[in-house]
């Protein structure tokens, strides 16, 4: 049995709608529609959402509406705020949306808003203080560095907005981030740094995460060798878990564990205390103000009607690439050196919450799910990759964002890069055709034998689609509010393709497989229960490694 998805009637109808759209030309579009850019944008805050050069007409939008209807996604919106255990197969609510909310959220009849609340408090206290010098290193000095130690949804939220959110960071402190086991990472920043006044922060939802323990051990150890004692290393540590009593086995100070619970998933935590390196770099209320931003976009999600819901037409537009066009990857292309970050916390966001291949109801989906997420920030992509996006043989659609006003003062390099931010997308939808290409040609005096060889390759196809987000300013609240705009469009293609958005089971088999290897590396003997291609691997490792000493 598969799932009941491309039997729907609207799904049907989008299919035959399909072969219509292939004769699309969305500069023909424009032409017959002057009025297509205020139809197919919407305005949400200080953000503009226009996504008028996408291969879609009102018709194809009434579409949508229908098979986000039939799929019952108005329904799924309400059980998501609601906190129904949504991760069926964790049997857990997903209310990160409760981590903004102001409003009384009851969950197993406790009001989840008093531990949220708890919890920010005590975050303020500490972030405060840190921040102010009043809580100080164990040779009383003020802290000047913080060291974030995490992986994954630990890591990726809280380094893309301390990043993005740089110019609020008007304090002493430089918040640094570890995340990949390579003792090159750890080892290359704490050589750069003052023990005396290094504060590391451990996030680690379980506080068993085998990347995240083994920085945090080294780190500890680097601690203890320069601060000489335990009792002082623990006034430089904090930490952020579910799990705060293997925090407090590992040295945390009790009153500098912070709590996250089981219904935040990983993913979606930058909103919990873990967040927490973010508060430290700009401060509680930038932190409330990002937090603010993302309620925005909650209530428009949960409010606007489908046809004009920016979450909803971003992720039925996802749907109809993937499904209708065959488009396996989307590129998101910041024209923001601060957001460069964006594309890797998206991959996670989309590829991990959608990348299934069995629905809720564990069977095979006979469909395509989540595309390849991929990206760089503008303008260096376009002198990589843009090549292929222009005249390769792969429809790619993408997300082109960018700020209307930047925070330094550099206008004429804001003005070439917002330049390019909409040539790009005018020249993907557009193209160059032959005649145009051969009038340009001649224009430059090239002879006509010349201009004839040359007109395959001068001339562009044109009816790429892209999307444009457009941001007033990259301040905290705007940042809170496309990030939660992304989180409830992944959430509308969990729902369509009938995928559950916030589990990870794919993640666990090579975590295992890597503990075992591990617990062979212990010792010289030769391995023989793995595939030859692994056991040759470690075989090799193990023979050219050199013998430790006793």
């Amino acid at each position: 049995m598969t799932d009941a998805l491309t039997r729907l009637p609207a799904w049907q109808a989008l299919r035959d709608h399909q072969r219509a759209c292939v004769n699309l030309n969305l500069r023909e579009l424009f032409i017959q529609d002057p009025a297509r850019f205020e139809k197919f944008s919407v305005h949400r805050g200080d953000i503009l959402f226009d996504y008028s050069k996408n291969l879609v007409t009102e018709e194809t939008l009434r579409l949508f509406a229908d098979l986000a209807r039939q799929r019952e996604l108005p329904g799924w919106i309400e059980r998501l705020f609601r906190g129904d255990r949504i991760n069926g197969t964790e049997g857990r609510a997903a209310l990160h949306t409760a981590l903004r909310a102001q409003k009384r959220i009851m969950l197993d009849g406790r009001d989840l808003m008093q531990d949220v609340s708890a919890v920010l408090a005590q975050m303020r206290r500490f972030c405060e203080g840190v921040r102010a010098g009043r809580i100080r290193s164990a040779a009383g000095r003020v802290f000047t560095d913080v060291v974030s130690i995490g992986i994954g949804g630990s890591d990726l939220g809280p380094r893309l907005v301390c990043e993005a959110l740089a110019p609020y960071a008007t304090g002493r402190l430089r918040v640094h981030f570890v995340s990949n086991v390579d003792g090159a990472a750890v080892t290359a920043l704490l050589r750069s740094l003052d023990a005396a006044t290094t504060l590391v922060s451990i996030a680690s939802k379980t506080f068993t995460t085998q990347e995240t323990l083994a920085n945090a051990t080294t780190a500890k150890a680097w601690l203890q060798k320069r601060l000489r004692g335990k009792t002082a290393v623990a006034k430089h540590f904090c930490a952020v878990t579910a799990a705060p009593e293997r925090a407090g086995a590992f040295g945390v100070p009790a009153e500098r564990v912070f709590v996250i619970w089981d219904w935040v998933g990983g993913r979606y935590s930058l909103w919990s205390a873990m967040g927490l390196p973010v508060a430290l770099a700009v401060g509680m209320k930038n932190f409330d103000a990002l937090r603010a931003g993302a309620r925005d976009m909650d209530e428009h999600f949960r409010s606007a009607p489908l046809e004009r819901n920016v979450p909803a037409i971003l992720g039925l537009l996802g749907v109809w690439y993937v499904n209708f066009f065959g488009s396996a990857t989307h590129a998101v292309l910041p024209y923001d050196e601060r957001l460069r970050l964006l594309p890797a916390y998206l991959q996670q966001l989309e590829m991990e919450s959608c990348g299934k291949r069995v629905t809720r109801d564990g069977e095979l989906a006979d469909y395509a799910t989540a595309p390849v997420v991929w990206g760089t920030a503008g303008t260096d992509g376009q002198h990589a990759y843009f090549q292929l996006l222009h005249q390769g043989t792969h429809l790619i659609p993408a997300d082109f964002i960018a700020c209307r006003k930047p925070h330094h003062r550099l206008r004429r390099h804001h003005e070439i890069l917002f330049a390019n931010f909409v040539a790009q997308t005018e020249a993907l939808a557009r193209g160059k055709t032959a005649e145009e290409a051969q009038v340009e040609m001649r224009a430059q005096g090239l002879p006509e034998a010349a201009v004839k060889r040359l007109l395959p390759h001068r001339a562009f196809p044109g009816n790429r689609p892209s999307t444009s987000i457009l941001i007033e300013q990259l301040d905290p609240r705007a940042l809170g509010a496309l990030l939660a705009l992304y989180e409830h469009k992944v959430f509308v293609e969990s729902v369509i393709w009938n995928v559950n958005a916030f589990d990870q089971w794919g993640v666990e088999l090579g975590k295992t497989l890597a503990d075992r290897v591990l617990r062979e590396l212990a010792d010289t003997a030769p391995v023989s229960s793995h595939d030859a291609s692994t056991a040759g691997l470690i075989n090799y490792f193990k023979a050219k490694r050199k013998r430790r000493k006793p």
